[in-house]
């Protein structure tokens, strides 16, 4: 059975991924202009991931006898382009650190289902963090 730390984990996860397909679907609908339309396709496609990714994770956590929260972290939709992607690379940049410490947890409870997971997991957030990077960068 999973520790209480380990479940509590998995539901910042949860909060965290519900929270990020919201501010992301909206930065997707609300962005004008012609970085807009080189985004926004790319944009929606990252939101839908991560709610998936918080299926996933809310399936694991039921498993392990929690109860998936249903409340996201604050959604910040941001009023430009810049401030709304320095958000974002934030944001993935707090999951890589999430999900690296549920994976080492996941690990010392001898749980390697959930480390799998999340190392699955892990590897979308590096990718949103480089696309989300690389849009910045390219703003400069």
């Amino acid at each position: 059975m999973a520790s209480k730390k380990l479940l509590e984990l998995l539901n910042k996860g949860i909060a965290r991924e519900i929270q990020v397909s919201v501010q992301y679907m909206w930065q997707h609908v609300q962005w004008s202009g012609i970085p807009h339309y080189a985004i926004k396709d790319e944009l929606k496609k990252v939101a839908i991931e991560e709610m998936k990714h918080a299926e996933e994770i809310a399936e694991r956590l039921f498993y392990l006898g929690g109860i998936p929260t249903t409340k996201p972290d604050p959604v910040f939709v941001g009023e430009t382009l810049k401030e709304m992607l320095t958000r974002d690379l934030k944001d993935e940049e707090g999951a890589i650190k999430l999900y690296r410490e549920i994976i080492q947890m996941a690990q010392k409870e001898d749980d390697p289902t959930t480390a799998r997971l999340f190392r699955k997991i892990l590897a979308d957030e590096e990718e949103h963090h480089d696309f989300f990077q690389g849009v910045l960068e390219g703003l400069k």
